[in-house]
């Protein structure tokens, strides 16, 4: 996945880069971003394999439930007029710690999943609740004692034989004929759900439609509000360390972080890049670190470049999963995460959010 999302990084790079200087009545204009709308398709893909892989979370914030049910399930339902979306929410509802994008990607396959089921149209309902569970109901005896958020997602289709419900969350298993699935959609979902602490189950008959009901902890945390402007750039004049051991990601983070504005430092490793920084730290206002090179990692060389100045301000990059490293990592209110591939427009929101962030108390 780490390798495959540099690739796209490269393409996504280069998109951004011609359209800096490509107006929106140029002939090929339409053409660039439809390059990053299949970059965007290739990044949704490896987030699908990666929950199939059972793991991969990526920017884990607070988040509400509601939000991504209404907008994922408005979004679906434009593309399937012969089905109603219907939906009760929960007023007041928890927040829960998720990867927004992993989780809308989980609710599609559920809405797609429901559409295969009523081949003639029919209904889905989405509910969220509040719900504590004290670990002495006998069905939920498979889920931990704590406060969760119950998502269900109802179809009115033909329902799953008995036979073959225990089989659903499987790898590769499917009931489509040739051709028409992969049957990754729901064991993507189970993955994607178990890596985030969570529980996925179906109830369901022959006939009678069907419930896939998820559960995700409660959080206690509030939500970060961050701002990102698609389609708009952040300048900025101070001097960045970039650390990426790719060559050809190197150049592209340095072309696009000069277009924007900023004096650039590639280094290529985690040695190069506390030397470096031993030698300029009074220069530099904000390092970006790709976390996964060989040698000295990213974790270590943050460490280690905190060990120099721990007040500087660290981007972390990665075309992988989160490891819980770098997750504590993103505690500390100086730093922050951005996932590969992206575009020049959420690089630059990213370092400017970051540079104009206030330390904390």
């Amino acid at each position: 996945a780490h390798d495959f999302n540099n690739l796209l990084m490269g393409i996504q790079g280069y998109a951004s880069l011609i359209l800096l200087s490509t107006n929106e009545g140029h002939k090929h204009f339409e053409k660039l971003k439809n390059i990053e709308k299949y970059v965007v398709r290739g990044s949704d893909l490896t987030k699908q394999l990666l929950g199939f892989a059972r793991g991969g979370k990526y920017e884990v914030r607070p988040t509400d439930m509601n939000d991504i049910i209404k907008s994922s399930s408005q979004m679906f339902g434009r593309t399937k007029k012969d089905i109603t979306i219907s939906t009760s929410f929960e007023s007041k509802i928890w927040r829960v710690e998720v990867d927004q994008g992993q989780i809308e990607q989980v609710l599609l396959n559920l809405y797609l999943n429901a559409a295969q089921a009523m081949p003639g149209g029919g209904t889905i309902h989405i509910e969220t609740k509040n719900v504590e569970i004290d670990g002495n109901e006998p069905r939920q005896k498979y889920f931990k004692p704590g406060r969760y958020v119950r998502i269900t997602v109802r179809d009115t289709g033909i329902g799953i034989d008995e036979k073959i419900k225990g089989r659903i969350f499987d790898p590769f298993f499917t009931t489509k004929e040739m051709g028409r699935g992969t049957g990754l959609g729901l064991a993507s979902a189970y993955g994607i759900i178990k890596s985030h602490n969570g529980f996925i189950n179906v109830e369901s008959e022959l006939g009678s439609g069907s419930d896939f009901i998820i559960h995700l902890p409660a959080s206690e945390k509030m939500s970060k509000m961050e701002t990102v402007i698609a389609d708009k750039l952040f300048m900025g004049n101070e001097t960045l360390l970039l650390v990426d051991d790719e060559e050809d990601i190197l150049k592209i983070g340095t072309e696009m972080l000069t277009n924007l504005g900023y004096k650039v430092m590639p280094v290529r490793s985690g040695t190069e890049a506390v030397k470096l920084f031993n030698e300029k730290k009074d220069e530099i206002h904000l390092v970006i670190l790709d976390m996964v090179m060989p040698g000295l990692n990213g974790s270590e060389t943050f460490d280690l470049l905190k060990n120099i100045q721990p007040d500087i301000k660290v981007l972390l990059s990665s075309g992988y999963s989160l490891s819980q490293e770098a997750s504590q990592i993103l505690e500390n209110g100086r730093n922050s995460f951005i996932q590969k591939p992206f575009d020049i427009n959420r690089l630059s929101s990213k370092i400017r959010e970051l540079l104009d962030r206030e330390a904390p108390a």
